[in-house]
């Protein structure tokens, strides 16, 4: 199977071949850090760790590299307004970042460059950039003359005139032409500066990206990724000045995930509806946010809202529920290996059953097949884990039709499907936790939330079951429908009344 991806620069889904064979280079914008992220941070991140996962689980060595942007007009601003240097801004805000990326536990990129530690380097970018032609100094500053890389527009797939005709740049009579970005900033009274051939100043931003990918990864590398916002100007202008300063091609393959709506409409601060994550992760499981994000097709718009969120919580509860009860099932056989057997159902039923049995073993061995086609599809995570739901839906019949000791062959397929959860799952960054604990502490913070206590709840099972025993049915059903409206379901099973968070 050939891993296709669709490549922001052509429009299309393309066969993936790096540059050197099962070895990728692939770099990600990160953030500029003078503020806490939000749920579109959250979203950027958590597509590109499942690529970055993906592609190491199908075999690709990966070099993968995600920046902080540490200077930048925002971070003076914030440190203006805070009486600090900006130093102090960014390590803030780097350390937030990680301790919020941390929980929804992404993998470590190979390296996490940040903009201050690479400022000669940007400096002999410029400097090569005026020596061929491509840019020009104004007093302090150097911009990029974009009239003169004629492929500027390719990736927005914009033309230079209407973008002329329309253009809505801050005015600057310093600039030849108004679609021309700054690649070198003159500095004001009290912000940060490096020493340069043009004088005391600092980095435009798009500068800034160009550099880093290209001393890690080279003037050439696989792939590129950000959010859709993204695309122009940064990643455009990203484009023009490196290819412009090396005369070979930047990058081979874009990528860039969808906007992320707040109830239907757009985020953003004028709205006012900016979620941070740690506004988020007060009241939901950081894998319920992950498996609300990658239930949807990484180039797709997502719409954030609480019904979504109840629904991948529920969806995330019912699969740890499954890994639960097949973990009590295996019990010791946890940790071993259980080997195939002949197909044969004594004991569970044979008959009718058998049909059943056959279509649960045809699901759980055809998974893996199923799910490296729809990961291979453009990262179709959305159809991968249907496939999760299929697997599931087979693995709760298996459970119910093994009554007593199962056979060897059905405890062979609960093994084999767990391990699919758990290997495949890690793809995704779920099913991190032990099932019974994860269980455990959603019905500890599930009943903190309604504001009941579980030997409260047993209390009125014992109470409900002295009037069922005294026939007292009108007080029973009292007692079950007061904490049904209260959020607990009772269910009467042979072994006695149970009870779950609705």
């Amino acid at each position: 199977m050939t891993l296709h991806i669709y490549n922001t620069l052509t429009g299309k889904k393309e066969d993936f071949v790096p540059l050197r064979e099962k070895k990728v280079g692939m770099y990600v914008s990160g953030v500029t850090v003078y503020d806490l992220c939000h749920i579109g941070h959250a979203r950027s991140a958590i597509v590109f760790d499942m690529i970055y996962r993906y592609l190491r689980y199908r075999g690709y060595e990966v070099n993968y590299v995600r920046n902080f942007t540490d200077v930048d007009d925002k971070i003076i601003k914030r440190a203006n307004e805070e009486g600090v240097d900006c130093k102090t801004i960014a390590e803030k805000y780097i350390h937030e970042f990680n301790v919020d990326m941390g929980r929804f536990g992404l993998e470590k990129p190979s390296v996490e460059p940040k903009a201050t530690e690479h400022i000669p380097e940007m400096i002999r970018l410029v400097s090569t950039l005026i020596e061929k032609g491509f840019a020009y100094q104004a007093g302090g500053d150097v911009f990029f003359s974009v009239e003169k890389f004629k492929y500027y527009g390719k990736l927005s797939k914009r033309n230079i005139e209407e973008m002329q005709a329309g253009a809505r740049v801050e005015i600057d009579e310093k600039k030849e032409n108004p679609l021309d970005f700054a690649l070198w900033k003159a500095s004001k009274s009290g912000e940060p500066y490096w020493e340069s051939p043009w004088g005391k100043g600092r980095p435009g931003w798009h500068i800034e990206c160009s550099v880093m990918s290209q001393k890690y990864l080279g003037e050439t590398f696989d792939i590129h990724g950000g959010g859709k916002d993204l695309i122009f100007p940064h990643h455009e202008n990203e484009i023009a000045q490196s290819e412009a300063a090396t005369g070979k091609s930047f990058v081979r393959c874009w990528i860039h995930n969808g906007f992320v709506n707040i109830n239907k409409e757009k985020m953003s601060k004028s709205l006012g509806n900016i979620l941070t994550i740690k506004e988020i992760l007060k009241d939901w499981h950081p894998e319920v946010i992950r498996l609300f994000i990658l239930s949807h097709h990484y180039r797709s718009p997502v719409d954030f809202s609480l019904e979504s969120l109840y629904e991948a919580k529920l969806g995330l509860d019912r699969f740890y529920k499954t890994l639960n009860l097949i973990q009590e099932k295996l019990g010791k056989l946890m940790n071993q290996k259980i080997p195939p057997s002949p197909l044969r159902w004594e004991g569970e039923g044979g008959g009718n059953r058998a049909p059943l049995l056959n279509e649960c073993r045809q699901t759980i061995d055809s998974f893996n097949i199923r799910f490296e086609e729809a990961m291979d599809d453009d990262f179709n995570t959305a159809q991968a884990l249907g496939y999760f739901y299929d697997l599931q839906t087979h693995l709760n019949n298996l459970l119910s039709l093994s009554k007593g000791q199962p056979t060897k062959e059905v405890l062979f397929m609960l093994k084999q499907g767990f391990d699919h959860f758990t290997t495949k799952g890690w793809v995704f960054g779920l099913f991190r936790e032990d099932p019974e604990a994860y269980l455990a502490q959603q019905k500890k913070e599930g009943l903190k939330k309604l504001n009941l206590s579980e030997e409260e709840i047993i209390k009125f099972i014992e109470e409900r079951n002295v009037a069922r025993k005294e026939k007292n049915w009108k007080r029973a059903d009292g007692i079950r429908n007061d904490l049904f409206s209260r959020g607990i379901v009772l269910e009467d099973t042979p072994s006695g009344t149970l009870w779950r968070l609705k």
